[in-house]
């Protein structure tokens, strides 16, 4: 399993992992101490478990500012995204990191959308939608549904 700890710059995900894992990350006094991936491992129950402690992200994050887009990228890789926030500020960053992961398509705490395939038995097959996507267009499936040699389906 990967585990991302994400959260504002000095909340402290740096000391999280080097106390849990045998990884020492660097931690100082000053914010951007962390500018890459470090990586720590854990074992819990015979089960290994990667922690990476990612740079700090900023508000604008989800549009580039501060390397945000590439932090970002490497949580959605991530089975499980642990947010850590400032115990003095945490009203305020919850939100604004709530709303930068949503902004690059990270679904927090919610179910994955149903989507299925339907085979019937005439006109080929019918793609249903439990939700709205947002990230993906009908197009977009039909490429993919054709390089599997669907030929007859409706999206």
């Amino acid at each position: 399993a990967r585990v991302a700890l994400i959260g504002f710059p000095s909340v402290g995900k740096s000391t999280l992992l080097s106390s849990i894992t045998s990884c020492k990350s660097e931690v100082a006094d000053y914010a951007f101490t962390t500018l890459t991936c470090i990586p720590g491992m854990i074992e819990y129950n015979d089960t290994k478990i990667q922690m990476l402690d990612l740079p700090g992200i900023i508000e604008g994050a989800s549009q580039g500012f501060g390397r945000g887009k590439q932090v970002i990228s490497v949580a959605r890789t991530a089975d499980l995204i642990i947010i850590m926030l400032d115990a003095s500020e945490g009203s305020k960053q919850l939100p604004l990191l709530i709303k930068e992961l949503e902004s690059c398509g990270i679904r927090l705490n919610k179910k994955k959308p149903d989507i299925y395939f339907k085979v019937k038995k005439a006109g080929g097959v019918k793609i249903s939608k439990s939700c709205a996507l947002t990230k993906i267009k009908d197009s977009f499936i039909s490429q993919i549904l054709s390089l599997y040699s669907f030929k007859h389906f409706l999206t």
